[in-house]
Protein backbone atom coordinates (compact mmCIF):
# COMPACT_ATOMS: atom_id res chain seq x y z
CA UNK A 1 0.00 0.00 0.00
CA UNK A 2 2.95 2.34 0.60
CA UNK A 3 3.80 2.00 -3.09
CA UNK A 4 0.24 2.90 -4.02
CA UNK A 5 0.42 6.08 -1.92
CA UNK A 6 3.74 7.00 -3.57
CA UNK A 7 1.86 6.90 -6.89
CA UNK A 8 -1.11 8.90 -5.61
CA UNK A 9 -1.90 11.77 -7.95
CA UNK A 10 0.52 10.51 -10.59
CA UNK A 11 -1.25 10.72 -13.96
CA UNK A 12 -0.02 10.41 -17.53
CA UNK A 13 -3.26 10.73 -19.55
CA UNK A 14 -6.54 12.63 -19.42
CA UNK A 15 -9.77 12.01 -21.33
CA UNK A 16 -11.88 15.11 -21.97
CA UNK A 17 -14.84 15.90 -24.20
CA UNK A 18 -15.86 19.06 -26.04
CA UNK A 19 -18.88 21.11 -24.96
CA UNK A 20 -21.96 20.69 -27.18
CA UNK A 21 -24.03 23.78 -28.03
CA UNK A 22 -26.98 21.97 -26.43
CA UNK A 23 -25.33 22.38 -23.00
CA UNK A 24 -26.54 25.98 -22.66
CA UNK A 25 -30.26 25.18 -22.79
CA UNK A 26 -30.57 21.44 -22.23
CA UNK A 27 -27.93 20.37 -19.69
CA UNK A 28 -29.35 19.30 -16.34
CA UNK A 29 -29.11 21.83 -13.50
CA UNK A 30 -30.36 22.09 -9.93
CA UNK A 31 -31.00 25.84 -10.21
CA UNK A 32 -32.36 27.80 -13.15
CA UNK A 33 -29.51 29.77 -14.69
CA UNK A 34 -28.41 31.05 -18.09
CA UNK A 35 -25.16 29.75 -19.46
CA UNK A 36 -22.99 31.83 -21.78
CA UNK A 37 -22.01 29.08 -24.23
CA UNK A 38 -19.02 30.86 -25.76
CA UNK A 39 -17.65 31.67 -22.33
CA UNK A 40 -18.13 28.06 -21.21
CA UNK A 41 -16.29 26.81 -24.30
CA UNK A 42 -13.41 29.25 -23.74
CA UNK A 43 -13.23 28.19 -20.09
CA UNK A 44 -13.05 24.55 -21.15
CA UNK A 45 -10.31 25.28 -23.72
CA UNK A 46 -8.22 26.87 -20.96
CA UNK A 47 -8.85 23.85 -18.70
CA UNK A 48 -7.77 21.42 -21.43
CA UNK A 49 -4.77 23.65 -22.21
CA UNK A 50 -3.61 23.49 -18.59
CA UNK A 51 -3.73 19.68 -18.64
CA UNK A 52 -1.94 19.48 -21.98
CA UNK A 53 0.56 22.35 -22.18
CA UNK A 54 1.17 23.31 -18.59
CA UNK A 55 1.14 19.83 -17.05
CA UNK A 56 2.27 17.76 -20.04
CA UNK A 57 -0.44 15.10 -19.84
CA UNK A 58 -1.39 13.20 -22.95
CA UNK A 59 -4.91 14.52 -23.49
CA UNK A 60 -7.45 12.56 -25.51
CA UNK A 61 -10.18 14.92 -26.69
CA UNK A 62 -13.50 13.36 -27.65
CA UNK A 63 -15.89 15.32 -29.87
CA UNK A 64 -19.09 16.78 -28.43
CA UNK A 65 -22.38 14.98 -29.00
CA UNK A 66 -25.28 17.40 -29.44
CA UNK A 67 -27.77 14.73 -28.35
CA UNK A 68 -25.96 14.51 -24.98
CA UNK A 69 -25.98 18.04 -23.50
CA UNK A 70 -24.06 16.99 -20.36
CA UNK A 71 -21.37 14.96 -22.17
CA UNK A 72 -18.50 17.36 -21.24
CA UNK A 73 -18.77 16.00 -17.68
CA UNK A 74 -16.86 12.80 -18.45
CA UNK A 75 -15.99 12.05 -14.82
CA UNK A 76 -19.50 10.70 -14.21
CA UNK A 77 -19.17 8.03 -16.91
CA UNK A 78 -16.18 6.09 -15.54
CA UNK A 79 -14.12 5.47 -12.41
CA UNK A 80 -10.50 4.60 -13.21
CA UNK A 81 -8.09 3.24 -10.61
CA UNK A 82 -4.86 1.49 -11.54
CA UNK A 83 -5.46 -0.53 -14.69
CA UNK A 84 -9.21 -0.97 -14.15
CA UNK A 85 -12.01 1.23 -15.50
CA UNK A 86 -15.51 0.84 -14.09
CA UNK A 87 -18.02 2.10 -16.64
CA UNK A 88 -20.80 3.61 -14.57
CA UNK A 89 -24.58 3.72 -14.90
CA UNK A 90 -25.33 7.42 -14.39
CA UNK A 91 -28.24 8.30 -12.13
CA UNK A 92 -29.90 10.59 -14.68
CA UNK A 93 -31.42 8.50 -17.46
CA UNK A 94 -30.69 11.22 -20.05
CA UNK A 95 -26.95 10.71 -19.39
CA UNK A 96 -26.71 6.93 -19.77
CA UNK A 97 -25.56 7.03 -23.42
CA UNK A 98 -22.55 9.17 -22.46
CA UNK A 99 -20.69 6.08 -21.29
CA UNK A 100 -20.34 4.49 -24.78
CA UNK A 101 -17.65 6.86 -26.12
CA UNK A 102 -15.77 6.82 -22.80
CA UNK A 103 -15.85 3.02 -22.66
CA UNK A 104 -14.50 2.80 -26.21
CA UNK A 105 -11.51 5.08 -25.55
CA UNK A 106 -10.62 3.45 -22.22
CA UNK A 107 -10.75 0.03 -23.91
CA UNK A 108 -8.45 1.34 -26.67
CA UNK A 109 -6.02 2.49 -23.97
CA UNK A 110 -5.87 -1.12 -22.79
CA UNK A 111 -7.59 -0.73 -19.44
CA UNK A 112 -9.53 -3.64 -17.94
CA UNK A 113 -13.16 -2.70 -18.47
CA UNK A 114 -15.83 -3.53 -15.89
CA UNK A 115 -19.40 -2.72 -16.97
CA UNK A 116 -22.12 -1.82 -14.52
CA UNK A 117 -24.94 -3.79 -16.10
CA UNK A 118 -27.26 -4.15 -13.08
CA UNK A 119 -30.36 -2.10 -13.89
CA UNK A 120 -30.97 -1.44 -10.19
CA UNK A 121 -27.58 0.24 -9.81
CA UNK A 122 -26.77 3.91 -10.36
CA UNK A 123 -23.39 5.57 -9.94
CA UNK A 124 -21.98 8.94 -11.01
CA UNK A 125 -18.20 9.34 -10.87
CA UNK A 126 -18.77 12.69 -9.16
CA UNK A 127 -19.85 10.73 -6.09
CA UNK A 128 -16.59 8.77 -5.90
CA UNK A 129 -13.68 10.08 -3.84
CA UNK A 130 -10.50 7.98 -4.05
CA UNK A 131 -8.00 8.93 -1.36
CA UNK A 132 -5.15 6.68 -2.47
CA UNK A 133 -5.97 4.37 0.45
CA UNK A 134 -9.72 3.79 0.10
CA UNK A 135 -12.89 4.92 -1.65
CA UNK A 136 -15.72 7.02 -0.26
CA UNK A 137 -18.94 6.87 -2.29
CA UNK A 138 -21.66 9.46 -1.86
CA UNK A 139 -25.21 8.14 -1.75
CA UNK A 140 -26.95 10.97 -3.55
CA UNK A 141 -29.72 11.80 -5.99
CA UNK A 142 -27.54 10.12 -8.62
CA UNK A 143 -25.80 7.21 -6.83
CA UNK A 144 -27.33 4.36 -4.86
CA UNK A 145 -26.17 1.56 -2.56
CA UNK A 146 -26.11 -1.03 -5.35
CA UNK A 147 -23.83 1.21 -7.41
CA UNK A 148 -21.47 1.49 -4.44
CA UNK A 149 -21.48 -2.31 -4.01
CA UNK A 150 -20.52 -2.85 -7.66
CA UNK A 151 -17.68 -0.32 -7.30
CA UNK A 152 -16.45 -2.22 -4.22
CA UNK A 153 -16.50 -5.42 -6.24
CA UNK A 154 -14.54 -3.80 -9.11
CA UNK A 155 -11.80 -2.46 -6.82
CA UNK A 156 -11.40 -5.25 -4.28
CA UNK A 157 -7.99 -4.04 -3.04
CA UNK A 158 -9.60 -1.04 -1.34
CA UNK A 159 -12.12 -0.46 1.42
CA UNK A 160 -15.28 1.29 0.21
CA UNK A 161 -17.44 3.35 2.59
CA UNK A 162 -20.69 5.12 1.75
CA UNK A 163 -21.50 8.67 2.80
CA UNK A 164 -25.01 10.20 2.63
CA UNK A 165 -25.10 13.32 0.43
CA UNK A 166 -28.01 15.36 1.74
CA UNK A 167 -27.17 18.63 0.04
CA UNK A 168 -25.68 19.36 -3.38
CA UNK A 169 -25.56 17.06 -6.38
CA UNK A 170 -22.54 14.86 -5.63
CA UNK A 171 -20.09 14.02 -2.86
CA UNK A 172 -17.41 15.95 -4.74
CA UNK A 173 -19.67 19.01 -4.94
CA UNK A 174 -18.14 19.87 -1.56
CA UNK A 175 -14.91 17.89 -1.19
CA UNK A 176 -11.88 16.50 -3.01
CA UNK A 177 -8.32 15.41 -2.34
CA UNK A 178 -5.80 18.24 -2.05
CA UNK A 179 -2.81 15.95 -1.66
CA UNK A 180 -1.85 12.61 -0.08
CA UNK A 181 -3.87 12.34 3.12
CA UNK A 182 -5.38 15.84 2.68
CA UNK A 183 -9.12 16.32 2.17
CA UNK A 184 -10.31 19.71 0.94
CA UNK A 185 -13.78 20.31 2.40
CA UNK A 186 -16.46 23.00 2.24
CA UNK A 187 -17.52 24.78 5.40
CA UNK A 188 -21.29 24.18 5.18
CA UNK A 189 -22.97 22.01 7.77
CA UNK A 190 -23.77 19.15 5.30
CA UNK A 191 -20.14 19.15 4.09
CA UNK A 192 -18.73 19.07 7.63
CA UNK A 193 -21.19 16.34 8.60
CA UNK A 194 -20.07 14.24 5.61
CA UNK A 195 -16.42 14.72 6.59
CA UNK A 196 -17.17 13.56 10.12
CA UNK A 197 -18.77 10.39 8.74
CA UNK A 198 -15.74 9.76 6.50
CA UNK A 199 -13.38 10.20 9.46
CA UNK A 200 -15.44 7.83 11.61
CA UNK A 201 -15.57 5.15 8.93
CA UNK A 202 -11.91 5.24 8.00
CA UNK A 203 -8.98 3.41 9.57
CA UNK A 204 -6.74 6.19 8.24
CA UNK A 205 -6.15 9.68 9.51
CA UNK A 206 -6.69 12.56 7.12
CA UNK A 207 -5.72 16.19 7.44
CA UNK A 208 -8.34 18.67 6.29
CA UNK A 209 -8.27 22.01 4.54
CA UNK A 210 -11.58 23.84 4.99
CA UNK A 211 -12.66 26.44 2.43
CA UNK A 212 -15.59 28.85 2.93
CA UNK A 213 -17.34 27.92 -0.35
CA UNK A 214 -18.45 24.31 -0.84
CA UNK A 215 -17.97 24.17 -4.62
CA UNK A 216 -14.47 25.65 -4.22
CA UNK A 217 -13.57 22.46 -2.32
CA UNK A 218 -13.66 20.64 -5.66
CA UNK A 219 -10.01 20.66 -6.76
CA UNK A 220 -7.76 18.47 -8.89
CA UNK A 221 -4.60 17.20 -7.22
CA UNK A 222 -1.70 15.68 -9.15
CA UNK A 223 1.81 14.61 -8.29
CA UNK A 224 3.82 14.88 -11.49
CA UNK A 225 7.46 14.14 -12.33
CA UNK A 226 9.47 17.36 -12.39
CA UNK A 227 6.53 19.38 -11.07
CA UNK A 228 5.75 17.78 -7.70
CA UNK A 229 2.46 18.60 -5.99
CA UNK A 230 0.06 20.39 -8.33
CA UNK A 231 -3.41 21.71 -7.44
CA UNK A 232 -6.00 23.08 -9.87
CA UNK A 233 -8.46 25.18 -7.89
CA UNK A 234 -11.03 27.99 -8.15
CA UNK A 235 -10.02 31.50 -9.21
CA UNK A 236 -10.02 34.54 -6.88
CA UNK A 237 -12.66 36.08 -9.19
CA UNK A 238 -15.06 33.22 -8.41
CA UNK A 239 -14.33 32.64 -4.73
CA UNK A 240 -11.86 35.18 -3.29
CA UNK A 241 -11.93 33.84 0.28
CA UNK A 242 -11.54 30.21 -0.73
CA UNK A 243 -8.75 31.05 -3.20
CA UNK A 244 -6.82 32.64 -0.32
CA UNK A 245 -7.01 29.40 1.71
CA UNK A 246 -5.17 27.48 -1.02
CA UNK A 247 -2.20 29.82 -0.63
CA UNK A 248 -1.44 27.97 2.62
CA UNK A 249 -0.29 25.01 0.51
CA UNK A 250 3.28 26.25 0.14
CA UNK A 251 4.58 22.97 -1.35
CA UNK A 252 2.03 22.93 -4.17
CA UNK A 253 2.16 24.43 -7.63
CA UNK A 254 -1.17 26.28 -7.49
CA UNK A 255 -3.09 26.76 -10.74
CA UNK A 256 -6.34 28.74 -10.55
CA UNK A 257 -8.77 27.60 -13.27
CA UNK A 258 -12.06 29.37 -13.95
CA UNK A 259 -15.27 27.37 -13.86
CA UNK A 260 -17.80 30.22 -13.78
CA UNK A 261 -20.08 28.98 -16.55
CA UNK A 262 -19.99 25.21 -16.09
CA UNK A 263 -20.83 25.59 -12.40
CA UNK A 264 -24.25 26.92 -13.54
CA UNK A 265 -25.04 23.39 -14.76
CA UNK A 266 -23.56 21.81 -11.62
CA UNK A 267 -20.17 21.14 -13.21
CA UNK A 268 -17.02 21.30 -11.09
CA UNK A 269 -13.31 21.06 -11.98
CA UNK A 270 -13.03 17.29 -11.48
CA UNK A 271 -16.15 16.69 -13.63
CA UNK A 272 -14.46 17.56 -16.91
CA UNK A 273 -11.71 14.93 -17.09
CA UNK A 274 -10.99 11.27 -16.45
CA UNK A 275 -7.39 11.04 -15.25
CA UNK A 276 -5.34 7.91 -15.88
CA UNK A 277 -1.90 6.69 -14.88
CA UNK A 278 -0.82 4.46 -17.74
CA UNK A 279 2.31 3.52 -15.81
CA UNK A 280 0.00 1.63 -13.46
CA UNK A 281 -0.64 -0.80 -16.31
CA UNK A 282 2.97 -1.90 -16.57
Amino acid sequence: MAGVMADFGNFTHAVVRAIPSSLAKEALRMNVSDVDLEKAQREHEVYVGVLKQKLGLEVIELPADESLPDCVFVEDAAVVCGDTALITRPGAESRRKETAAIRQILKELGLNIVDMSDENATLDGGDVLFTGREFFVGLSKRTNQRGAEILADAFKDYAVSTVPVTDGLHLKSFCSMGGPGLIVIGSSEPAQKALKIMQQMSDHRYDKLTVPDDIAANTIYMNLPGKGHVLLHCTPEEFPESAKVFEKLKDHMLIPVSNMEKVKVDGALTCCSVLINMKAKV
